[in-house]
């Protein structure tokens, strides 16, 4: 996969595209990573990015010229049809369904916007998709880029060393993880749930299985609803939900359903 990343700080991405796992996806040549300074398409000796806005207004605007004439210099040395993202606010809220489907692609050109956003015809003249990380607002598109190309590379075949790690993760079954445990078996008195050294591969796949149910249920419940149960999973369920309402405490005395009086 080619990733191209326009933006007025390239500086912001020396760091993390140059450790860990994006890093080990470079050198095993399945991704490729381009960041181009906007300011290099500038037409003029000031390498103006950005102006005031039309109609009056607090802040600046990323001017079209730049940022169209960088994008075409992308697309006419690549071969096919980018998908050409802009990270904003406005955007489709990123989640795993759509970081497994921007994996699926040879190429994608990341757009960094500064300042209140970029001129509107870059929008309708390039961009074909919009992508925000969640509700909030930052100075700037470099770091929600960042998060999108780590969950996307992550998922091109060969990039973990596990195959099959990606699709048993948090979000990809539409489910949480549940809980993971390392050596010592026992740490300041907290034991390792016995079941993970029983050597029994069954046992321990519905353990897993149940607890990431759990985990959902206590902390997303919402995920459920959109999650692909299988009967199997809603008998888990339903252990679940007796094992948490029998671990509730008694009521005191005098608090029973009915058994109060009222003063």
């Amino acid at each position: 996969m080619r990733i191209d990343v326009l933006t007025i700080l390239p500086n912001i991405f020396t760091g993390p595209l140059d450790e860990g796992m994006l890093r080990k996806a470079r050198e095993r040549g399945l991704a490729e990573f381009n960041v181009v300074d906007i300011r290099d398409f500038a037409g003029d000796k000031h390498r103006v990015t950005d102006d005031y806005v039309f109609g009056g207004g607090p802040g600046m605007v990323m001017k079209a010229e730049p940022l169209l004439a960088a994008i075409e210099h992308l697309k006419a040395g690549a071969p096919g049809r980018p998908r050409v993202v802009l990270m904003t606010p406005a955007g489709r809220v990123f989640d795993q369904a759509l970081a497994w489907e921007l994996a699926r692609e040879e190429h994608l050109i990341f757009i960094c916007g500064r300042y209140e956003g970029v001129d509107e015809r870059v929008r309708e003249a390039v961009v074909t998709d919009e992508i925000s990380i969640g509700d909030y607002v930052l100075t700037g598109g470099e770091l929600p880029a960042l998060v999108v190309i780590d969950a996307v590379v992550r998922l091109i075949p060969g990039v973990l060393n596990q195959e099959g790690a990606a699709e048993e993760e948090s979000f990809s079954t539409g489910l949480l993880e549940g809980p993971h445990y390392t050596r010592p078996r026992e740490f300041r008195g907290m034991m390792v749930p016995g079941v993970l050294i029983s050597g029994n591969h069954a046992a321990i796949a519905r353990w897993r299985r149940k607890e990431a149910l759990r985990r959902t249920w206590q902390r997303r419940p919402e995920l459920l609803q959109s999650a692909v149960l299988s009967p199997g999973d809603r008998k888990l369920l339903e252990e679940i939900w007796s094992e948490e309402e029998s671990a509730l405490p008694s009521p005191a005395p005098g608090m029973e359903s009915g058994g109060g009086e009222e003063r």
